[in-house]
């Protein structure tokens, strides 16, 4: 599983500005419904029930908030880095600075769950997170992530 065949340019936000983490996951939403054709609101609506099931912030600025549709063909990845961390009722109460949404089609199984552990493994590592955080623009952090998610091969 390479993350640059779930991850497009244009599903990496540089500055996203949000308040909080429905705020967030808002944003998200419209951006993934731009890129997959899927209504804002299924996906946002998806999002939420997961978060319901217990927080994907994971600790360390990082959230992987994520969901299975079934009218998706493929998986799909979005990144945000935003202007100012929020709370996302992370499991270490730190408030998050560095998002990954992964969305799967429902029938996804095995392929969501590697998907989830690559980019888990990555955003484990705090030299790619710092680098994260530093770095300017889309075109960077898209380099970042698909640069460093081929030298952390599954």
């Amino acid at each position: 599983m390479n993350i640059a065949t779930i991850l497009d340019t244009d599903a990496v936000i540089a500055n996203l500005r949000a308040g909080s983490k429905k705020q967030v996951l808002q944003e998200l939403s419209a951006r993934a419904a731009k890129l997959t054709g899927l209504p804002e609101h299924r996906i946002f609506d998806t999002l939420q029930e997961r978060e319901r099931l217990g927080t994907t912030g994971v600790g360390q600025g990082i959230a992987i908030p994520h969901g299975k549709l079934d009218e998706l063909g493929r998986l799909y990845g979005f990144f945000a880095r935003l202007a100012k961390p929020v709370n996302f009722d992370s499991i270490d109460g730190q408030p998050v600075d560095l998002v990954f949404m992964l969305l799967a089609p429902e029938l996804a199984g095995a392929d969501h769950l590697k998907a989830l552990a690559k980019v888990s493994r990555l955003l484990r590592d705090k030299t790619v997170c710092e680098k994260l955080r530093g770095s300017d623009g889309a075109d960077s952090l898209f380099a970042l992530l698909t640069e460093q998610a081929t030298s952390h091969a599954a």
